[in-house]
């Protein structure tokens, strides 16, 4: 049987296999994303100075006001629509994805395709 621990920690192996190619620059930074069992973060970092250029998340103030849960599709899509304003008004407009050694789907792919639409590239 494997157990919720053994999945995150393979989870972890994959993103550091992931994050010795994923690098954030300060012209193309990293919009690195965690998912919890009730919540989702985004966020848009440098990794040269190592710092938060911008965040989003389901405890936002602003999402937690509409009610949005965050461990479903649509509190995904919001976060996604919320990180790349957040990015579009710092002057961000290309990023590169960090999926966190999680799959692309589900919630992890809502979070990317709302921040596409949102004017982010990657």
């Amino acid at each position: 049987m494997i157990t919720r621990q053994d999945r995150n920690r393979k989870r972890q192996v994959r993103h550091l296999r992931v994050r010795k190619k994923v690098a954030g620059t300060p012209s193309r930074p990293r919009l690195a994303v965690y998912r919890s069992l009730n919540h989702i973060y985004a966020q848009v970092i440098n990794d040269q100075t190592g710092t938060t250029l911008v965040s989003a998340s389901t405890l936002d103030p602003e999402l937690r006001a509409s009610g949005v849960k965050g461990g479903n599709v649509e509190g995904a899509k919001l976060v996604g629509e919320l990180v790349a304003k957040r990015a579009r008004e710092k002057g961000i407009a290309q990023v590169v994805f960090d999926r966190g050694g999680y799959l692309y789907h589900g919630r992890i792919a809502a979070l990317a395709e709302a921040a596409r639409e949102a004017g982010l590239e990657f």
